[in-house]
């Protein structure tokens, strides 16, 4: 396989796997909610979204993972050179790293929300889906950008977005309860 077909197939699993990671999330938040629920309408719900939880996490998310890292994998291998002296590849491959941290810290909390163990808040559990968004738009300018970034700028719009995404959270918890 060329290249630029082995980094179409790399694209196409990464958005697979941040799709995954971000509805994963957002199936543990209506999980956590719906314990506040009585009786049998907490376990329908309970019973549904565990449901919904494996066959996203084991059809969906977890392979395009493992796809997303055997096509970067193959891309590197390809085109060694390039990469190896690459800093701006050293940084992004630093995010997938943290990335995989985040993909099996979300399998744990699954496990523990199919024991009946529900450690996190919804409202913690929005933040944490917010995570996915930093790294993912870390990746994309490093991939984009390459060289080109200032890193001073870079990592003030880093933590820039960063701080408008809880700006935003807040602004919502308001305008949802108000």
């Amino acid at each position: 396989m060329d290249f630029n077909t082995v980094k179409a197939l790399h694209i196409i699993f990464v958005v697979s796997w941040f799709a995954g990671l971000f509805y994963i999330v957002r199936l543990f938040i209506y999980h956590t909610e719906a314990q506040q629920r009585e009786g049998e309408a907490k376990k329908i719900l309970s019973d549904q979204f565990e449901i919904m939880e494996k066959r996203l996490w084991w059809i969906i998310t977890t392979p395009a993972m493992i796809l997303t890292i055997v096509f970067g994998t193959w891309m590197l291998v390809l085109n060694w050179g390039y990469y190896a002296i690459a800093g701006w590849m050293h940084i992004k491959l630093g995010f997938v790293a943290l990335l995989l941290v985040y993909h099996f810290r979300c399998q744990r909390i699954m496990f523990n929300m199919k024991r009946g163990v529900f450690k996190w808040k919804s409202g913690h559990l929005r933040l944490w889906n917010e995570l996915a968004t930093l790294a993912l738009v870390a990746i994309v300018f490093l991939v984009t950008l390459k060289n080109q970034l200032n890193w001073i700028w870079g990592t003030v719009g880093f933590f820039a977005v960063g701080i408008g995404l809880m700006v935003l959270i807040k602004l919502y918890k308001r305008i949802r309860k108000g």
